[in-house]
């Protein structure tokens, strides 16, 4: 059996240690998504060791896959945990990208081109919701509409207008997150690295064990290993489980889309470049992932009955990804029950990417035993729902 050697660590002036060993403290990170990289990158700025593993290669699964709103779709539906995280997350993100951008020289292109609702059943609902909420939620006329959407379908009269709700090419986040860990020397890397099992003796963990039976030894372990979690857990309070949305990419050209538009749960997101993501499905398929016709031929009509103009543009991509859902959608972040040391940081389901800076802040807080800057108590994962 191999074991992973402790690298030369860097002087840094806040290091924190681990009181219990008088030693800096190392935190073992299993899963490489958007708060798995996240995580182990702000770790780092803190002075901690982190080990960094991936079943796959970083970055590669749902926070790939998914749109990047930095909003949660129709926001006044979800729970107030949802909202305190989204809300944290929504402000400190033009922050997180400039210095992302400043450390590493790529730019995430974090857009603030507005959310546009069509069809909403319960505009009342939203109104009422975004002015105890502190966000902005605007009934908008025809006129107004199309003044945003000059291309949108004819017909439509009525919508509510999100304006500041941003978008992120999460693609580039995840290329920037990485080329900073990979950078840090404070942090180090296991792709193609699928954790079998956690090493314990009692309520304490001593480390992870690979597939490849390479044994990590850490003062702490955190799981955020999204759909994958709950099997590594061991925990049956952990409920998450794969749901799996569909999406394509037209080639389109710039000025054609400019807002991100959401009509009956489905959405087209404009890109820097003019391309249009159109998605997404919820399907519980369990861990498959494949493509359909069927829905590639659905997602594309959508698209294309918003604007018609993308009749004429071609579909480039399409691809799934599979979300870590959760019950009411409110992720699990805290010390796993039965240990001592092992922690989780999962079940974000369709709001990964817009949950996530919140999510790590408080997972930081807990694991260095700082204040946390939300109540941790709703994402407890000892709750029972």
């Amino acid at each position: 059996m191999q074991a992973l050697t402790a690298k030369c660590l860097i002087r840094i002036a806040d290091k924190i240690y681990d009181k219990s060993i008088g030693g800096i403290l190392k935190v073992i990170i299993v899963g490489a998504g958007v708060i798995g990289m996240m995580q182990a990158r702000e770790l780092a700025l803190k002075g901690v060791e982190v080990v960094l593993l991936d079943k796959g290669i970083c970055g590669s699964e749902a926070s790939w896959a998914g749109g990047g709103i930095i909003s949660p779709l129709y926001p006044w539906r979800y729970c107030d945990a949802v909202t305190q995280l989204a809300n944290w997350s929504q402000a400190y993100y033009p922050n997180l990208i400039q210095t992302l951008e400043a450390e590493t020289d790529i730019d995430s292109e974090l857009t603030r081109h507005g959310l546009l609702m069509l069809d909403v059943d319960d505009r009342e609902d939203a109104v009422n919701w975004s002015k105890g909420a502190n966000t902005w939620i605007e009934e908008i006329d025809a006129a107004s509409i199309y003044d945003l959407e000059p291309n949108l379908r004819k017909g439509i009269n009525e919508g509510l207008w999100m304006s500041q709700v941003a978008s992120i090419r999460n693609p580039r986040l995840l290329k920037a997150l990485y080329r900073f860990i990979e950078l840090n020397p404070l942090v180090t890397v296991m792709e193609e690295s699928e954790v079998s099992s956690l090493i314990s003796k009692g309520s304490k963990v001593s480390g992870v064990k690979t597939a490849q039976g390479i044994t990590v030894e850490g003062d702490k372990v955190v799981l955020s290993l999204g759909a994958w979690t709950s099997a590594l857990s061991g925990q049956e309070t952990i409920q998450i489980q794969p749901v799996k949305g569909q999406m394509l990419l037209f080639a389109a050209k710039p000025g054609m889309v400019n807002r991100v538009v959401l009509s009956h749960g489905r959405y087209v997101i404009p890109r820097r470049d003019g391309s249009v993501v159109a998605g997404s499905t919820l399907e519980y398929t369990g861990f498959e992932k494949q493509t359909t016709e069927q829905v590639k031929n659905e997602l594309s009509d959508m698209a294309i009955d918003l604007f018609p103009e993308l009749a004429s543009c071609q579909i480039t991509h399409h691809w799934a990804g599979l979300r870590p859902s959760s019950p009411n959608g409110v992720p699990y972040i805290g010390r796993l029950p039965n240990y001592d040391n092992a922690f989780i940081n999962s079940g974000h389901f369709r709001n990964g990417l817009v949950l996530s800076p919140a999510s790590v802040r408080l997972m930081t807080s807990i694991l260095c035993e700082e204040t946390a800057p939300i109540d941790p108590t709703p994402y407890e994962p000892s709750r029972l729902n």
